[in-house]
């Protein structure tokens, strides 16, 4: 199932800066959550497993399904809008795994996910590695403010998630463009910002004409952060350090504000 996985120059030098730890493997087979069975043979690669568990209270009634086993004993890696490289700190050492979705990929991008995985994994502020510990007790609130079904729920947390890590990682991708010993690695980084922008500009308009859902309209915002793109109204406010700083709870406030506007 797992496949040790060559890393390039550049790539290999972030991880020994970042998570010199960390292993990286590809999968022989494609996933959105690794099915418990493919998960334990993690146990046969690393050292040791420590399954991520959290209360049920902090779910709401009716949370999906597959959240509710993310948040319980078994060992779960990897959720629905992952992408295609994940990482865990579920295991020791923490891996990095490839899904065998990347195929197509163009390489200096495939080169940069690698690489950000790395920097993730040695930020200073420890990120969760999913939203549900992002949010902790807090996600019902969230549920709440959003006023969308659980499906829609848990599409706009994980965007905010993502928003929120790429405001604590952009500097670092920041510095490999130009003046940097990595800069394949910088140029990937704004070349595929620079492919969003047109995107989320027009965000603002296709909301408004029913032409994207709000919850499509907040994940590809949120995943604009990393590549440091101005964004327009209301996803501006999420581009802040005020976000960077206070997490969860500026989120859930940014939430509360923007559906009562939008219900207005």
């Amino acid at each position: 199932m797992f496949e040790p996985r060559d890393l390039s120059e550049p790539v290999a030098g972030v991880r020994d800066d970042h998570a010199p730890d960390a292993l990286v493997f590809d999968c022989e087979r494609d996933f959105e959550t690794l099915p418990p069975a493919q998960a334990e043979e993690l146990g046969l690669v690393t050292d040791s497993i420590q399954p991520a568990t959290y209360p049920d209270s902090w779910l709401p009634e009716d949370a999906p399904s597959l959240l509710a086993r993310y948040a319980g004993s078994d060992l779960t890696v990897g959720m629905p809008g992952d992408g295609s490289v994940v990482w865990t700190r579920q295991t020791d050492p923490p891996v990095v795994l490839v899904k065998p979705r990347v195929e197509g990929t163009p390489e200096p991008f495939l080169q940069f996910l690698l690489a950000e995985a790395f920097v993730e994994l040695g930020l200073e502020v420890e990120v969760p590695e999913h939203f549900i510990g992002f949010f902790e007790d807090s996600y019902p609130e969230l549920d709440a403010a959003t006023a969308l079904d659980p499906n829609g729920t848990y599409q706009v947390a994980a965007a905010l998630y993502d928003g929120w890590v790429g405001l604590q990682s952009r500097e670092v991708f920041a510095e490999w463009h130009g003046d940097s010993d990595r800069p394949q690695l910088g140029d990937a980084w704004q070349d595929a910002g620079s492919r969003l922008e047109d995107r989320v500009s027009g965000l603002p308009r296709a909301v408004a004409r029913g032409e994207t859902e709000f919850a499509d309209a907040t994940e590809l915002a949120c995943a604009a952060i990393k590549h440091a793109i101005e964004l327009p109204a209301p996803f501006a406010a999420l581009d802040t350090d005020a976000y960077r700083t206070h997490g969860a709870d500026y989120a859930i406030r940014w939430a509360e504000k923007t559906f009562d506007s939008l219900a207005d």
